[in-house]
C-alpha cells in the first residue's frame, strides 16, 4: 500500500538527507524540510520548516562518524515532533552507533549501548528500526529496547546488486568470521548458493592459517559480506586469503561503508574487484539504497 499524503510525514536529520528523500518517494509522501545548524559554542539548532500536521512521523537519522552530534539532532527532532502533537514517532537509525559496547568488559566502564537506547526511548521514540546493527552479544535487537524494535537487513539488496552488476558465475558467499555468518546466510539466500565463514587455525606459535570451515572456493566467484567496513584490514586479509585459495574473483559488500582512511584502496589492492556498500553511510561505494527496506517496514506498521 502506498501512503497517502497527510497520513504520515517523513523527516530526516543532516546525516541522512538524501536517504530521507528516497524513503519519502517510496512511500509517496513529502519529506519535511528542516534547518539544522550549529551555534558558535557547538550547540545544535533544529527547526522544521514545514507544517507538522499528522499523528505519525518517521525520523531518519544514521549515526556515523560524528555520532554524538547526530544523536543530539535525533533527540531534538523527536522531542520537537512530540511537542508539536505527533502521537507516534518511528525512529529509523540505519547505522546505529555505540552497539559495540553492549556489556561492561572492564570494571567501571559505561555500557554505552544501554545508555543510548534509554535516551532514544526517553526522547519520545515509539518504535525503532535499525539495519544490520553491530550487536554481537545481543541475539535480538528487541532485547536492547523496552519499546518495539526491529533490525532490518540490506544483505538481500547487496547480493542482488552484485549479481546484476557483475553476473557472478558459480557464486559463493563468505563471511570473514563467525560474527558475519548471519549476513552471509542472508546474502546466500538471495543468490541461491552456498555460504561459509572463514576460521583461523593456529599452525604454530608464529603461523596462522585462514580457511573456510566447509566449502572449497576454487573456481568460484566469491562475495564477501559483513555489516561494517571500517579500516578495511579484515576485508583485505580475507580477499588475499580467498584468492590464494583459488577463488576465480572476489567482490566485497557491506551495509555500512565507513571506509576510514585508505580502507577502500587497501581492499582493492588486496585483489577485490569492487566494494559495494549502501547509503546508510554516504561513501564513494554507496551504490545500493536501503530506502526500499525502510519504506517496506514503515508500510507494514502504518
Amino acid at each position: 500500500m502506498v501512503q497517502k499524503s497527510g497520513e504520515l510525514q517523513i523527516i530526516g536529520g543532516s546525516a541522512s538527507e538524501a536517504l530521507t528523500i528516497r524513503v519519502a518517494r517510496e512511500l509517496g509522501v513529502q519529506a519535511l524540510k528542516t534547518e539544522i545548524r550549529r551555534f558558535p559554542d557547538g550547540e545544535t539548532y533544529v527547526r522544521c520548516l514545514d507544517k507538522v500536521d499528522v499523528e505519525k512521523a518517521a525520523v531518519i537519522q544514521s549515526v556515523y562518524l560524528h555520532p554524538n552530534d547526530y544523536l543530539i539532532e535525533y533527540f531534538l527532532i523527536v522531542d520537537m515532533l512530540k511537542d508539536l502533537g505527533v502521537k507516534t514517532v518511528y525512529g529509523v537509525l540505519p547505522y546505529f552507533a555505540y552497539a559495540r559496547q553492549d556489556e561492561r568488559f572492564t570494571s567501571g566502564e559505561a555500557v554505552s549501548f544501554a545508555t543510548v537506547t534509554k535516551l532514544i526511548e526517553k526522547a519520545g521514540t515509539d518504535q525503532v528500526f535499525t539495519i544490520d546493527a553491530h550487536r554481537h552479544r545481543v541475539p535480538d535487537i528487541t532485547m536492547a529496547f523496552r519499546i518495539p524494535a526491529v533490525d532490518l537487513t540490506a544483505m538481500g539488496l547487496l547480493a542482488q546488486y552484485a549479481q546484476q552488476k557483475y553476473s557472478m558465475k558459480n557464486p559463493l558467499v563468505v563471511g570473514p568470521d563467525e560474527e558475519a555468518e548471519r549476513w552471509a546466510r542472508e546474502a546466500a539466500e538471495q543468490l541461491r548458493c552456498g555460504y561459509d565463514i572463514l576460521e583461523k587455525i593456529r599452525l604454530s606459535d608464529t603461523e596462522v592459517s585462514i580457511q573456510p570451515k566447509r566449502l572449497d572456493v576454487r573456481g568460484h566467484d566469491v562475495l564477501i559480506v559483513d555489516d561494517i567496513i571500517s579500516t578495511g584490514g579484515t576485508m583485505a586479509e580475507t580477499c588475499t586469503a580467498l584468492l590464494n585459495m583459488g577463488a576465480r574473483r572476489v567482490l566485497v559488500a557491506c551495509t555500512h561503508p565507513l571506509l576510514v582512511g585508505n580502507a577502500l584502496a587497501r581492499i582493492l589492492r588486496a585483489g577485490a574487484e569492487d566494494v559495494i556498500g549502501t547509503d546508510t553511510v554516504p561513501s564513494p561505494v554507496s551504490y545500493v539504497t536501503v530506502a526500499p527496506v525502510i519504506s517496506k517496514a514503515i508500510q507494514e506498521i502504518t
